[in-house]
């Protein structure tokens, strides 16, 4: 094992580029794994580990009360160690490989409507930049788009007249979200800007989807806004809208689809609009709080 290990090391130094710090977890997390299967007695060999011996390890850490996280790191670092194994011919199959990583599901950080409404409203609107902050901020609550669709949006995908948006999001899936009328006009007072025009003279204010390719969110140099701007922009609101710490663009997100939840959306619209691939990731939302469970079911249960 000794010599395995030192192998190992090197390849995850040398080939796989991993920080010294990460290399030391994982060595750490295999020398834990050799110590369990001593139990076994000191002749047992790594060929012989099979799914439910490596469940059965995981089981005591479980029962040891580590952290989801620690587990998870764990088990990334035995499926490294024995494909690191089967890729030399030492073993025939990973026996990590169809063992899942635990899921630790927090709910979202989501933000009332009386805080989201000082936030949108906190930038000013006697200049460009104030203009186009509160376009980012309306935009990103009324659509619920991730900030890296945000950013990527070109104003061939907007569709003022019938107020939707085109969105490339993940796996370069396109989707169709609403703009609200605060946001179309929001949009609109950025777009329509002398000083907006001017960066993009040949743009059309009420570009359609056909137009040529422009950025939505121009920077003050006139260049594309990237992620990290428009994370910057909101944590600026956010300090001057005396919202609680801990917000980012992704907030918006979470609070799009929540309030939509609350507000009697179902599921599989907010799933669409979202973007998700799967019904299981929308379902993190469904946090309503027990007022709120209570009253849809007096509402709708025929002998509430």
């Amino acid at each position: 094992m000794e010599a395995l290990l030192d192998k190992f090391r090197r390849h995850l130094g040398d080939e796989r580029n991993l920080s010294p710090h990460t290399v030391r977890n994982y060595i750490g997390d295999v020398t834990a794994f050799d110590q369990f299967l001593r139990r076994f007695g000191p002749d047992y060999e790594l060929k012989h580990v099979d799914p439910p011996l490596i469940r059965s390890f995981f089981a005591s850490l479980y029962t040891g009360r580590r952290a989801k996280a620690t587990i998870a790191r764990k088990i990334a670092s035995l499926r490294a160690f024995f494909e690191f194994l089967r890729r030399r011919g030492l073993i025939q199959r990973n026996p990590v490989r169809s063992v899942r990583n635990p899921r630790e599901r927090k709910l979202p950080r989501w933000l009332a409507y009386d805080e989201v409404r000082a936030l949108i409203e906190a930038p000013r609107s006697d200049s460009l930049a104030g203009l186009r902050d509160r376009a980012i901020l309306e935009v990103l609550y009324s659509t619920g788009m991730r900030v890296g669709e945000l950013v990527s949006l070109d104003r061939r995908r907007l569709d003022p007249a019938a107020g939707l948006i085109k969105v490339r999001g993940k796996g370069r899936k396109e989707r169709l979200t609403v703009l609200g009328d605060p946001a179309q006009a929001a949009l609109r007072a950025y777009l329509q800007h002398p000083a907006r025009r001017a960066a993009a003279p040949d743009a059309d204010p009420q570009a359609a989807p056909q137009a040529a390719p422009e950025p939505v969110f121009l920077n003050l140099r006139g260049g594309r806004l990237t992620a990290r701007s428009v994370a910057r922009i909101v944590a600026k609101y956010v300090k001057q809208a005396a919202v609680a710490t801990g917000v980012s663009p992704h907030t918006l997100r979470h609070t799009f689809a929540t309030h939509l939840l609350q507000a009697g959306a179902g599921l599989r619209d907010i799933q669409e609009l979202l973007g998700h691939a799967a019904l299981a990731t929308t379902g993190l939302y469904a946090h309503l709080s027990d007022a709120t469970v209570h009253e849809a079911y007096r509402r709708a249960h025929p002998r509430a």
